[in-house]
This record gives C-alpha cells, structure tokens and sequence, in this order.
C-alpha cells in the first residue's frame, strides 16, 4: 500500500488540488465536477472564517490524493448566534478510497478542532453519493465524528432561457444601493434567526460580498412603505466555481435526449452533455419577513429576470424541503438536484443535533 500523508495545504498545492477535483466528479443523479478555476481557495472563501485546506499527499512524489476543508460560520441555531463549523470539498483519488485515508483526515480536523472547538460542523452530502454516505455515515469508524441528518436540502436548477413578465406586487421591489447595508443587515438579523444556519450578516460582510461576485446591485430590496419585508440576490461565482457536468443516471439519464430534442420546441434550455460547463448563477440571500409568498414570489421573477438578461441558462434555487417558500420556486421548470444537511459531532460536542427546534433550515447554496 503506497505511503500517504496528510498535512495542511501550501500555496503550491493549488494547482494539484484542481486537478484533483476536476478529475474527481460527485456521483448522483446528475454527475458533475465543481471545478475551481483559477484558485481553489478562492472557492473556499464562500464556506466561512479561518478556512483551512487539509491535502492528502503520496509519500513518493507528493502528488495530491485527497482534499477537504474546514471553516467557521457565526450562524443563527434556534434563534441564538452560534459559531458552527463547516466541513466541504471533500474529495479522494479513486486509487485512495476508502476509510484509512479519510481516518488519517479525521485525525488532523480533530486536532483543529482541539485547538478551536465549535458544538458541531454542518456539511452536505449529494443524494446518491452511497459511497460517502456508507463510509461516513452507516459503517463510520469510532475515530470518526458522529454524522446526525438534520435537514433534506432541494437544489432547483430553474430553466432561465426566457424572461417572464414581472409580477404585481404590493411591496415594491428595486436594486439594493450600499447606503442601505445597514438596514439591510439588520433586516437579515431579525427575520434570518427563522431558520437554522442563517449566516449572521453585517454591514461589513455584505460589502465584502462584492469581491465574491454579488454585487450590492444585484441585490432586490422589496419594501412596503419604508419597511424592508424580504431581499434576494443573484450571486455569479463563475469566475472561481465551474459546474461541469459529467453524466446522468436514473431516468434522468433515458430521458436526457427526449428532453434536448425538444428543448427548442417548448422554449427551455437543453440539458448541459456530459464535459459542458453549467452557466448558472445562484439565487443568494433570501430573506422574507413571515414567509410572504407573494413576496418571494415577486423578489424571485426578479431576479430569475435578472439571470436570464445575464445569459445565465440556469438560476440555483436551495432551500429546505420543508421551507413554506420552496413551493414558489418549484412552479417553475426546473432539474431537481437533491441532497442532506448533516451536523457532524465529536462526542464531547454537546449534541447540538439533539437541541434543534423546528425550524427550516437555510444555508446559501452558493456558500457549500
């Protein structure tokens, strides 16, 4: 068995790190490689604080077998702000599978986590990803952290190739401007404490967004009167995040060509052939005071209109599938891309799972 060592991640590690995610697609219904061009810790940034890149090295000539990542977010967890850790980008050379690499993994997070101990990390798995469901979940190893499901998360890919006509609403809906951060933030305190894992935003951080690519004017404030009653943002991170699809399966993988073919016929976009990039961006930020259904559905054609003016084929929808507002989304024509929340403990982590409320949980789709 070929020597491997896992250490933290150099500068010089990028380039071997994006090879390896390229090479390394997620299974699932659709199958696709999250590429990370041209700086993989770019990508990272999105995920939280004090984000730490762990690499699995062979010891003959270094080349980069593993990657994963561990940040820190300051989230809402039943109502209460919370500092919660995040582990993403898990990824392993085929040749490597298997649970000793992914112990040694678990050894350098533990010492992390020593050195900065959070209640628990939230972190996702693909549905039909089996393989990373068994290793980690079902036949996990003592050293392991214990993996809790807390929520079933729907990713929409909403077919954005025409522009829709703009809903009537009695709030009215315009571009964000940086002299309502401010406001805005504290809107995303108050109503963003709804649901589990809202970020906790500030003024600050909402700027900062800008070098992440949402732009404060990309940003739909609707307001009654001078009351903020919910937002939506459209979030293009194409610049440091590719999705390129790899294949299908299942009956999406039969009914692919029937679709394509008449793509043109119904006026929807062809589904992306295996080796094309999906240009997508992300619907970000969405906040609604008391689950407003007209509202969110005002803010989303919004935005959806925002996409589509942009040339972006597909606008990413994420929410719990228990959230009032996913039925909104849902009516449009959209490819259905499912996955589970977890919340991964060590055992002296206090059962956060165990404490959660009812509450729907919400975490950006363009931040895992």
């Amino acid at each position: 068995m070929m020597h491997v060592n896992v250490d933290f991640a150099a500068p010089a590690d990028d380039a071997a790190i994006r090879r390896l995610v390229k090479r390394q697609p997620v299974p699932g219904r659709i199958t696709v490689a999250f590429e990370r061009e041209p700086d993989f810790s770019l990508g990272c940034a999105v995920t939280g604080d004090d984000c730490r890149i762990l690499v699995a090295r062979t010891g003959e000539d270094a080349e980069v077998v593993g990657v994963a990542c561990r940040s820190v977010r300051h989230v809402f967890v039943n109502g209460r702000e919370q500092r919660l850790g995040y582990l993403g980008q898990l990824r392993v050379d085929e040749r490597f599978r298997g649970r000793w690499l992914v112990s040694r993994g678990f050894a350098l997070l533990r010492q992390l986590h020593d050195d900065d101990p959070v209640p628990a990390y939230l972190t996702s798995m693909i549905g039909g990803n089996e393989e990373a469901t068994a290793v980690l979940v079902q036949k996990r190893r003592k050293s392991f952290p214990s993996f809790h499901a807390v929520a079933d998360y729907c990713t929409l890919a909403i077919d954005a190739h025409r522009p829709k006509s703009p809903l009537a609403c009695e709030a009215c809906i315009l571009p964000a401007n940086s002299n309502e951060l401010a406001e805005l933030a504290d809107f995303l305190r108050k109503h963003g404490r709804d649901r589990q894992f809202f970020s906790v935003w500030t003024e600050k951080a909402l700027g900062n967004l800008a070098t992440l690519g949402l732009r404060t004017e990309d940003l739909r404030i609707a307001r009654r009167g001078k009351e903020i009653v919910g937002v939506i943002g459209l979030w293009d991170q194409s610049a440091y995040k590719q999705t390129v699809v790899r294949g299908y399966s299942g009956w999406l993988k039969a009914a692919a060509p029937l679709w394509n073919s008449s793509a043109g016929w119904f006026g929807r976009n062809a589904l992306p052939r295996p080796g094309e990039k999906l240009r997508s961006a992300y619907a970000g930020l969405i906040c609604v005071a008391d689950d407003d259904s007209a509202v969110f559905r005002s803010l989303l054609r919004e935005i959806y209109n925002l996409a589509n003016l942009r040339g972006f084929g597909y606008l990413l929808v994420g929410l719990d599938a228990r959230d009032p507002l996913l039925p909104v989304a849902q009516a449009y024509a959209h490819v259905f891309y499912p996955s589970r929340f977890y919340l991964a403990e060590w055992s002296d982590g206090g059962h956060l799972h165990e404490q959660l409320d009812r509450r729907p949980v919400y975490v950006d789709a363009a931040t895992l």
